[in-house]
């Protein structure tokens, strides 16, 4: 494939995401931070809501962290209530992790901080630019995607609201 000149603007892709991922990111983790938990640590409560009793490797590949990273995560988030570690059923080997009522009861009210957030981050674009916007966006994951293990497990037709912890709260540290 030749490299072609742009004049488009499609050359500020890449920045242009990076910087939006990073002020929602700021801009979330300065409203929930009266909540006492990490941006990864919310990242981490986001996947175990959505999926209940998921194995430590498992969360360290979703988040894409060292294994030894998730435990210290967690061993943190069990010593604030947020989550309990059980034996798996099928492997005495495996720990399995489950959310709290504690995180269950603060991750509804985090998601609405999160909505919000996406709310005034599209403001000013109209319905028909939101949805191109995600169409968009959906667009370029899966054509990145080729070859790589399933990252957006919602699929196309989730609301962006659905997604936004998630999202806003895609940092390692």
């Amino acid at each position: 494939m030749a490299l072609m000149k742009n004049t488009d603007g499609t050359e500020r892709l890449g920045f242009l995401i990076h910087d939006a991922a990073r002020l929602l990111r700021k801009r979330f983790e300065v409203r929930a931070a009266g909540y006492g938990l990490s941006a990864a640590q919310w990242r981490l409560l986001f996947r175990l809501v959505k999926e209940e009793g998921m194995a430590q490797a498992r969360l360290a590949e979703l988040l894409e962290i060292e294994p030894i990273s998730v435990s210290r995560l967690l061993d943190r988030m069990e010593e604030g209530g947020w989550i309990e570690r059980r034996p798996s059923p099928s492997d005495r080997r495996v720990r399995v992790v489950y959310p709290t009522g504690k995180a269950r009861t603060t991750f509804g009210a985090v998601k609405e901080v999160a909505g919000t957030i996406y709310q005034e981050a599209l403001d000013g674009m109209s319905s028909a630019e939101r949805s191109a916007l995600l169409r968009g966006l959906e667009t370029i994951l899966a054509n990145l995607a080729e070859g790589e293990p399933a990252r957006c497990e919602q699929g196309p037709a989730a609301k962006v609201d659905e997604r936004v912890p998630e999202a806003v709260e895609g940092t390692n540290g």
